[in-house]
This record gives structure tokens, C-alpha cells and sequence, in this order.
């Protein structure tokens, strides 16, 4: 059975810790206990450590050795409308789990007014939930959750690979405008809509700014589920590539 994972600011002389209500919920809810071994990440490398104290706002770990670690490899960034906070929660999560490397919100044309003003508060929940997830699924890096951009912000986000998700007809398949070959540089950006959809001064923009429409099938799928739905057909033929190379190839 995999040792659970937590994340930790720094490893530094070799000792770490975890404080506060994260070492409340390590000791009270966990039950973590002195001897106990786990793994931990600094968010650059991982590490097998033992708890060598467990108090109620302090989990202090001694490194035992440094472990090899594997990401997705492939740098792919959710640019997403603000939508109603529960769904966009949602979204945080699972997409953490699949292994998002970053999600840019942003206030979209058809974005519920309002909430704008209160996505600033927001942020630090949406870290924290992509931390959680990240130590569930036992990831090596934090997903980057960035702060509330503009819209012209959202539209000129740089990636090797630019999709929108786009609902209307006439979008070919994701799958189809994925690279054939990818190469160690690829990036994927993947801008997903608010739940009103997308107006005719954003497909304009998309156009202009070379962003590639894309469908993910003949149903509607609500902002969250199309983002996530997306995100695992990006990392899914991406995946299919790397196994599919001749060992030694780039």
C-alpha cells in the first residue's frame, strides 16, 4: 500500500514540519504518530521521512532519503471563466488530481456579475483544496493557482497548444487538434467558458489570438465536467504518445 503524502514549505537540515491546522488535522484527525513513516514533498523534490514529534499545532519529520518522483510532464493550463464557486471548487479538485499544472480564472464576457468582487477571498480556498487534492492523488508539484485575471489577460496566455472549448457547431475534435508528435517543449493552455457560453467579441478575440475551437462531442456539457473532460483527452493522447515512443526517442 502507498505511504500517504503531505506537502511541507521546506526541507531544511534535513527536518521539516507542518503547523497549525494542517498539523491539527495530521494529529486529531490522521492520528499520525512519533515512528510513523511517510512521504513528503517541498514542491521540488520528495522525500521518505519519519515523525519524530505530533504535537496538536506542530508535525515536525526527520528526511530519511529522497525519493524519485514523476509528473505528467506535460505543462497543461486550464484558463477558466469564473463560474458559481461550489463548481469551480470542483473543478480545482479534479483537475488537481488529473495533474493540471496550473488554472487561471478569469471573468468572461457571460461570468455571473458579481463575481468578480468575491473571487479575490476565494483564491486561498482554491489553494488549499488544490493541496489537498494534490496529497490524495500524491503528487509530486502543487498545481499553480493563479490570481483573478482580466479577460485580455486570459486571451493572450502563452502556450505551445491554445484550445477553447467551444459548444457551438462546426468545432472539430479536441483529439484532432492535438500535435501528432509532441516534443519536450509542448505546453497546452485550454480556455473553458462561463456557464452562459461564449459571446461573438470572445470568438473574435480567440480567432485573432490564435486559439484553435475545439468540441468534446454533440452534448453540453456543463463549464466544470467540459474542463475536465478536456484536461484527461489532453493528457490521455498525450500519454499514448510518450508510451507508444521507441525507448531513447524525444
Amino acid at each position: 500500500m502507498a505511504r500517504r503524502r503531505f506537502f511541507v514549505d521546506e526541507v531544511r537540515g534535513g527536518r521539516a514540519q507542518i503547523l497549525g491546522d494542517e498539523a491539527h488535522h495530521l494529529t486529531r484527525v490522521l492520528r499520525v504518530e512519533t515512528g510513523q513513516k511517510y512521504e513528503i514533498s517541498d514542491n521540488a523534490s520528495v522525500y521518505l521521512a519519519e515523525i519524530d514529534a505530533a504535537r496538536k499545532d506542530l508535525v515536525s519529520f526527520s528526511i530519511l532519503e529522497k525519493l524519485g518522483a514523476t509528473e505528467t510532464g506535460l505543462p497543461i493550463a486550464i484558463v477558466a471563466a469564473l463560474i458559481k464557486f461550489d463548481r469551480f471548487e470542483w473543478l480545482v479538485e479534479k483537475a488537481t488530481e488529473l495533474g493540471v499544472a496550473s488554472i487561471v480564472p478569469f471573468m468572461a464576457d457571460r461570468s455571473e456579475k458579481g463575481l468578480d468582487r468575491a473571487a479575490g477571498k476565494r483564491v486561498a480556498r482554491w489553494r488549499k483544496i488544490a493541496r489537498e487534492a494534490s496529497e490524495q492523488s500524491r503528487r509530486a508539484k502543487l498545481p499553480e493557482i493563479a490570481d483573478l485575471v482580466s479577460s485580455a489577460e486570459a486571451l493572450a496566455f502563452d502556450a505551445s497548444v491554445k484550445l477553447v472549448l467551444e459548444e457551438q457547431t462546426g468545432a472539430g475534435p479536441l483529439l484532432a487538434a492535438l500535435p501528432g508528435n509532441w516534443v519536450a517543449e509542448s505546453s497546452v493552455a485550454m480556455l473553458v467558458g462561463p456557464e452562459g457560453g461564449w459571446t461573438d467579441r470572445e470568438r473574435f478575440a480567440f480567432a485573432a489570438l490564435g486559439w484553435t475551437p475545439v468540441s468534446l462531442g454533440n452534448t453540453i456539457l456543463r463549464a466544470e465536467t467540459a474542463a475536465i473532460a478536456g484536461l484527461a483527452v489532453v493528457l490521455s493522447a498525450w500519454n499514448a504518445s510518450n508510451h507508444s515512443k521507441p525507448a531513447g526517442s524525444s
